[in-house]
């Protein structure tokens, strides 16, 4: 008998796919072109992104390591501060004294008329003129320290010259637009009334962030010379404040003792408290609405 089934050696015939499979084929080779599409893309874009975030992070490194140097800066300072003021602390109450400043005493040769509209300083204009004209030549980076080493714009010259002799050294001034330019025009300030009153002078800044502080101290440093140590309570010294209450107490005490505190006040502070206003020294900047908005903590500082 003849066997049914066929032989295994025996080759088959080749079978053709239905149409259905073509169709479900072709799909399936379109959306793979799709999504190889797709993937090219992607790998772009995420190129695009890589390159963005290392070009931004490398920004925000230098912007975050300026604000953690300030605060740095402004810690060190306000710890010894603290030390200083712990050190000097009285536990026994005493009675707060408001003694007339040493530049509003009366002198024994002034005009019987229009005294007291006279600047306390009219009698050294010469000399802080020339100082005034000097700050505006070629800048001496090697001067000694507490004399200004930096350049002086002539019209920041002509606002100095009217705060000392118009206003007789206590007033607000327009911001400069920047707050590398005011504490410029601060340390010419410092400049001319060390020259003038020697170590009896000591400047008190008032900025209510460390930031600012920051930025106040390092200008201020390199502007004058100045060395880590001059930043404190010491005699002839310059001592930061975010408060303007302990800047207040600290004037007070400093007149007591037969200082002068030349107070500056930052831009940012849109009130000046009135307790400030008693003091003879005093130099508040003025900012606009624009300057303001740019120095919040999401923008640029001042």
């Amino acid at each position: 008998m003849t066997s049914s089934k066929s032989d295994p050696s025996t080759p088959r015939a080749p079978q053709t796919a239905s149409p259905a499979a073509e169709v479900f084929l072709a799909e399936l080779l379109e959306r793979r072109q799709r999504l190889l599409a797709e993937i090219s893309t992607l790998e772009q874009r995420r190129d695009r992104l890589q390159e963005d975030i290392g070009r931004h992070f490398a920004g925000s490194c230098d912007e975050l390591s300026r604000r953690v140097q300030g605060f740095q800066e402004y810690l060190v300072g306000a710890l010894q501060d603290l030390s200083d003021r712990a050190q000097a602390l009285e536990l026994a109450p005493r009675k707060v004294m408001v003694q007339p400043s040493p530049l509003d005493q009366p002198t024994a040769t002034a005009p019987s008329q229009d005294t007291s509209a006279a600047s306390p300083f009219l009698a050294d204009q010469s000399l802080i003129e020339d100082m005034i004209r000097g700050f505006q030549k070629t800048p001496d980076f090697y001067a000694p320290p507490w004399r200004l080493r930096r350049h002086l714009e002539p019209g920041h010259g002509e606002l100095l010259g009217n705060w000392l002799f118009q206003q007789q050294g206590r007033g607000a001034q327009n911001s400069l637009g920047s707050r590398s330019r005011n504490v410029l025009l601060g340390a010419a300030a410092i400049a001319v009334l060390t020259e003038l009153y020697g170590d009896q002078l000591q400047t008190l800044v008032l900025a209510s962030t460390p930031e600012r502080l920051g930025q106040w101290r390092r200008g201020l440093q390199d502007s004058l010379g100045l060395a880590r140590e001059d930043f404190g309570p010491n005699a002839n010294g310059i001592s930061l404040f975010e408060r303007p209450d302990a800047l207040i107490e600290r004037a007070d005490r400093l007149e007591s003792r037969d200082g002068l505190p030349l107070i500056l006040i930052d831009a940012a502070e849109q009130v000046v408290d009135i307790p400030i206003l008693q003091f003879p020294l005093w130099l508040a900047f003025a900012a606009d609405a624009r300057e303001l908005a740019m120095d919040d903590p999401d923008g640029d500082p001042l």
